[in-house]
């Protein structure tokens, strides 16, 4: 927005520092003439006839008082400019690092030294945002280059059937049709993936009263034929757990971590216990599954979108994109809610979602 050329902010300051000394100084000489001045005898011998009257005290006192706030006047523009430039220092260098923010990059700092005060914290403010800045924009990199590598391999796996298709007219169709068929439809869901982890991020949806046993429910009652299928036992337990947020997005969130603990699961005779209760102004879906012990330091990248530990990789029908759990946790963020991942003991996941609850 283009803006109209200004006094700078050392100015102004410079001005005011000059204008504080010179009222002062005229507060000053206005004291003496009001209660010392005006106390002098006015009449031509003085007092006693020795001490000089008033009109020789006037004549004398106010070429000096002149010279005084002329000499005021100088020195509060001078030392007023000094000053100004003194205590606007951190603010140019802040106002620097935010050019340089500007342009792209991000990995400048200001560390502004010195004790704490408001430019100091200030400073640190802006260092924190622009840190955070940083670890945002790399991480939407990242999840630009990791989705464009995902959506990268069905497309190319088309074109190589269709390719070895128009090569060989003789091979079966059906076959090929039926590669075709399954390549397009991840594709279709790594694109649908995609979108509900932006829908989430944004938090653009509107609210509702929802029950996360009912959402439990019926995300349990959906998945029981896969879980039936691999020979694992599906529990609902606990009771109502009413919070606000949409049904669509929640329900997507349920089935996202049922189906997890499904299939990252031991090969057979595993358990998987959906729980619900509420505690208070908080709403509480907890899922326990068994499976292979996970590594500490694996948990915490469970979260992250595309990311796969070498431990939960399935090679079968049902392998992932690698969003599960990043959706999940992009919409509890958009619900103002939390997401707990802990590795049991015995093996397998305890996941925790915490969303504030509604009377």
């Amino acid at each position: 927005m283009p803006r109209r050329p200004g006094l700078s902010a050392r100015l102004k300051l410079t001005l005011s520092y000059a204008g504080f000394l010179a009222v002062a100084g005229a507060l000053l000489l206005a004291v003496v003439w009001g209660f010392l001045l005006r106390y002098v005898p006015d009449n031509q011998q003085g007092l006693l006839g020795v001490s000089p009257n008033r009109y020789l005290l006037v004549r004398t006192f106010f070429p000096a008082a002149a010279v005084a706030m002329a000499f005021l006047l100088v020195f509060g523009l001078v030392g007023g400019w000094i000053l100004a430039g003194r205590m606007l220092a951190p603010l140019t260098r802040i106002t620097a690092a935010a050019r340089t923010a500007g342009t792209g990059s991000l990995s400048h700092r200001i560390h502004m030294e010195g004790r704490q005060d408001e430019f100091r914290e200030l400073a640190d403010a802006f260092d924190t945002m622009v840190e955070q800045l940083e670890s945002h924009v790399a991480e939407q990199q990242r999840f630009a280059a990791n989705a464009s590598h995902e959506l990268r391999t069905p497309l190319a796996i088309s074109r190589t059937l269709l390719d070895v298709a128009r090569k060989d007219p003789t091979r079966v169709r059906g076959e090929l049709i039926e590669r075709l068929h399954a390549v397009n439809k991840r594709a279709i869901d790594l694109t649908e993936a995609l979108l509900l982890l932006s829908r989430g991020d944004r938090g653009n949806f509107t609210r509702e009263s929802v029950d996360l046993s009912l959402i439990a429910e019926e995300a349990a009652e959906t998945l029981l034929p896969h879980a039936e299928q691999r020979r694992i036992t599906l529990d609902v337990t606990g009771g109502a757990a009413p919070t606000s947020g949409s049904a669509e997005l929640l329900l997507r969130m349920a089935t996202n971590l049922v189906q997890n603990a499904i299939v990252h699961n031991l090969p057979a005779g595993g358990t998987v216990t959906v729980h619900t209760e509420a505690h208070g102004d908080t709403s509480v879906l907890r899922i326990e599954n068994t499976g292979r012990r996970l590594p500490p330091e694996l948990v915490p990248t469970l979260t992250e979108p595309f990311q796969r530990g070498t431990e939960r990789v399935r090679t079968d029908e049902h392998a992932g994109v690698g969003l599960g759990l990043a959706i999940v946790h992009s919409i509890v963020r958009a619900h103002d809610g939390t997401l707990d991942l802990v590795p049991r003991p015995d093996g397998g996941l305890r996941i925790t979602v915490r969303l504030p609850g509604t009377p």
